[in-house]
């Protein structure tokens, strides 16, 4: 037993004796399917807080052969599968954080050359007869221990992309980094299963990877460890029934990611409302406040509008290919997008290729970070969000008007384009505040038709439902006649009682680039 080779299972000993747990163990099911395959070299990006050293901790603690961990695996759900007792405590298994030696090193070649001494000293130290080789380093004598005993490695690297974060601009480091990484994996007998874990995905070197024989999964695709990426919906709501928490509540604060169709839930800040029992921000306050601030407000053309949309509450199209998978070569907007979807901040959708803000917790960070830098108009908008719902409903038409002028003539600079759709995005701005009580959809199938957006309140919240229709160059009246011609309001007929109906607006001068906007409302009795 040591350090790094063949660790006990203290630190999973530790996970799953916390007052709140939740088994993920049939994670080892998935890549005991890996072991001695073609598939065997694995990794997998996370934000941080969604769990990876919890992951690598149950491998380590189930794979290493210098513990025994039948007991503290018998009762969990692992137990049940088929591969359990065929992998169980079987392998030598180099397991480490690899920030714990890039902290108390200078450079890349010496953080490596600290790695290796002290994993290849508990190497010696187990099979001593290997002294007897001259000039060995970790590669080799894992293959010397393989050759003599038959017992293949598993190595487990916790932070594996550190490198590549902290030296992020220095392309030799990180290059000096990736060709040891490729040299003591690639194509190496000892290796069963080499496991990797961090924030971003494999660097790429224009359509290449560095570690190409690794097979990716991360925020933009996880499958087969989809549901490992985080809290899925059943276990978020056996949590919140347990801890008696909102699950409403945590839905709307926690929930949003999206992996590969299943919903996920941040697993820090669900953990933390059930035990402080208060809904607040608690992932973001791990995070640097540069994380977000500084990828947002870097200068690339349409950048900010696409920025704008999402805090306004719409998906956007991006393309993640060109992301080189670090955190500097930004060559277009979506490369900082995409970037922004491994930290966290945003989620993605394979089959539609778009990216939104998952959350209100993550939605409160970008509020936060956009403050200064030239978003004054956005944050105006925002601050002024609560008196247009109020005003919205309590039919002071003239206050609504004024404040969707106001918000969409302060925004042109970044919303270019003038029709309904960049209206749309001005009026879900300008109702930022609604999102707290109300479920915002744009384009809701309706009657006869689609409701240009509608608010529909959000469970316990005793709020009438309203509906919104946009015009341009036309009458706000027309779209209140719209709403009742097309029937928008049979599709609420879950709301009883009082639903409002809006129509706006805007009208621009033919002389200069002003919008003259105006609004109508109804309220109707269902």
């Amino acid at each position: 037993m040591g350090i790094y080779l063949n660790q006990n299972n203290i630190m999973f000993s530790k996970d799953i004796n916390s007052d709140i747990y939740v088994d993920k163990t049939l994670l080892i099911e998935q890549t005991n399917k890996y072991i001695n395959t073609n598939s065997q070299y694995v990794c997998i990006s996370r934000p941080r807080r969604f769990g990876k050293s919890m992951a690598a901790n149950m491998l380590t603690a189930y794979y290493s052969r210098g513990c025994d961990s039948r007991e503290m695996f018998e009762n969990l759900k692992i137990s049940k599968a088929d591969s359990f007792e065929k992998h169980l405590n079987k392998y030598n298994v180099i397991s480490f954080d690899m920030q714990k030696f890039l902290v108390k090193t200078e450079s890349v070649e010496e953080m490596i050359q600290e790695m290796e001494e002290e994993i290849l000293d508990e190497v010696l130290a187990e099979y001593p007869q290997l002294e007897r080789y001259k000039r060995l380093d970790l590669s080799k004598a894992a293959g010397k221990v393989f050759a003599e005993t038959g017992v293949p490695f598993v190595f487990i690297i916790d932070e594996w992309d550190c490198v590549l974060r902290y030296y992020k601009d220095d392309e030799s480091a990180q290059k000096t980094y990736l060709d040891y990484l490729y040299a003591l994996f690639k194509g190496q007998p000892y290796v069963a299963l080499a496991y990797m874990t961090g924030i971003l995905p494999i660097k790429k070197y224009g359509v290449h990877s560095a570690l190409n024989m690794f097979n990716e999964y991360s925020m933009e695709g996880a499958y087969p460890f989809s549901e490992f990426t985080g809290f899925t919906e059943e276990e978020t709501e056996k949590l919140c029934k347990q801890y008696d928490i909102d699950i409403n509540e945590t839905k709307k604060w926690y929930n949003g990611y999206n992996v590969d169709g299943i919903a996920i839930y941040n697993p820090r800040s669900v953990v933390e409302v059930c035990r402080r029992r208060r809904f607040t921000n608690y992932w973001s306050k791990t995070e640097t406040y540069n994380a977000l601030k500084m990828p947002i407000n870097l200068n690339f053309d349409g950048l900010k509008e696409k920025i704008e949309k999402m805090i306004a509450g719409e998906n956007i199209i991006l393309d993640t290919g060109t992301f080189q998978n670090d955190m500097s070569s930004f060559h277009y907007a979506d490369d900082v997008l995409t970037l922004l979807i491994h930290l966290g901040y945003l989620t993605y959708d394979f089959d539609t290729q778009s990216c939104w803000i998952p959350n209100m917790e993550v939605q409160q960070e970008f509020v936060r970070s956009i403050k200064g830098g030239g978003w004054e108009p956005v944050i105006n908008a925002i601050n002024q969000s609560e008196e247009c719902l109020k005003a919205t409903l309590s039919g002071d038409e003239e206050t609504v008007a004024r404040i969707i002028e106001q918000t969409h003539q302060e925004n042109t600079s970044i919303i270019k384009y003038n029709d309904e759709n960049a209206l749309a995005c001005v009026v879900t701005l300008a109702f930022y505040t609604a999102r707290n009580q109300y479920e915002i959809i744009r384009e809701l199938p309706t009657g006869k038709g689609y409701a240009d957006i509608a608010f529909l309140p959000r469970p316990n919240e005793n709020v009438p439902a309203i509906v919104v229709e946009l015009k341009k160059e036309q009458d706000a009246s027309i779209a209140l006649k719209q709403i009742r011609n097309r029937q928008y309001t049979e599709k609420l007929s879950a709301y009883s009682g009082e639903i409002i109906l809006v129509g706006i607006n805007y009208t621009t001068d033919p002389n200069t680039e002003y919008k003259k906007h105006t609004c109508r409302i109804e309220k109707i009795v269902k």
